[in-house]
């Protein structure tokens, strides 16, 4: 059972603690990056992006495999063109590969949303908590953002 927000790791990306909003709603997840060039590794094609904290004031460099480009609709209607990455995610003592589009998050509350392939088989979605998976923070009841 996940809340509708959670603290989420990328472990390989040396990313922890990253606010996510969990969102069925959404098919593939997203995550708030700068993308800064594709290249090749060892015949596989591979990405670098940076990841902004702004609050922390903190630039991340990370590397993933480029998995595909795809097209992709935002939350208002449009469609971007966006690149696909796969990494493992942690999600409280679950962890798993997943799928992240890199996207300009820069607008929205949270730098990563967790759609619902990620989701699937793995997580029901309590839409009335938060924090049900985050090691510790006091889980609580409501929408108190």
């Amino acid at each position: 059972m996940v809340g509708w927000r959670e603290m989420v790791q990328l472990p390989e990306l040396g990313l922890h603690s990253v606010p996510a909003k969990i969102d069925s709603g959404a098919r593939t997840s997203s995550l708030h990056a700068t993308v800064l060039e594709r290249f090749e590794r060892d015949g596989e094609q591979f990405v670098r992006f940076a990841v902004d904290f702004e609050t922390q004031q903190v630039r991340q460099i990370c590397e993933a495999v480029h998995v595909d480009w795809r097209g992709i609709t935002s939350s208002n209607g449009e469609t971007q063109r966006r690149l696909v990455v796969k990494t493992p995610i942690r999600i409280g003592d679950v962890e798993f590969r997943a799928e992240f589009s890199l996207a300009d998050r820069s607008s929205m509350k949270f730098p990563m949303l967790i759609g619902r392939s990620a989701l699937r088989r793995r997580f029901l979605v309590d839409s009335g908590h938060s924090w049900l998976q985050t090691p510790g923070r006091k889980p609580v009841e409501g929408y108190k953002p």
